[in-house]
């Protein structure tokens, strides 16, 4: 088994790159988490159940960070040198912050859930088209600065996107 020190990639055995089968880490956090359970260690005693407990979070930690896309994309930005740095970092392109504002309009002017449905299929949409281009500036052009960038952006969308969702809940009530 790999260290706790490992990386998220190495940790589950799968190759260190964007595109992942969810179904592989799903099977092989199971996988992980039965070889680490600390009830198989309970004759082992104290200091041997909290160091299972230990790689049980550690295991659950790289978990979410794989099973995620936008959190993948950080972290092998990262990986790589390319901090992803989003509360200090703002810096956007400008057609994506002309996007960004004709959102905010129309979502201030938005009047029932048809119309604010229709803003977060837009986003959404935007934000699919992001993860492509980000997972083929990771896997196949390997800059990690660009991704970077474009992870910032895809962070704000499901900010936006979060607080579409939160209108249709406030007006469907």
């Amino acid at each position: 088994m790999a260290s706790l020190q490992s990386n998220d990639f190495e940790l589950f055995d799968v190759p260190m790159k964007f595109a992942q089968d969810r179904a592989v880490l799903d099977a092989r956090w199971k996988e992980l988490q039965r070889e680490v359970h600390p009830d198989k260690f309970a004759a082992q005693g104290a200091a041997a159940q909290r160091i299972a407990m230990q790689w049980s979070v550690r295991i659950n930690e790289a978990y979410q960070r794989l099973k995620d896309p936008m959190k993948r994309a950080s972290y092998l930005c990262e990986l790589h040198g390319a901090p992803i740095h989003a509360e200090n970092n703002t810096a956007m392109p400008t057609d994506f912050l002309m996007q960004q504002m004709q959102w905010r309009e129309a979502l201030d002017e938005a009047k029932t859930v048809q119309d604010m449905e229709e803003i977060a299929l837009q986003s959404n949409t935007v934000g699919h088209e992001l993860l492509s281009k980000i997972e083929h500036m990771l896997d196949m052009g390997r800059d990690f600065a660009a991704a970077a960038q474009q992870v910032r952006s895809l962070m704000f969308i499901e900010r936006f996107a979060s607080e579409v969702d939160a209108r249709i809940d406030q007006l469907g009530q």
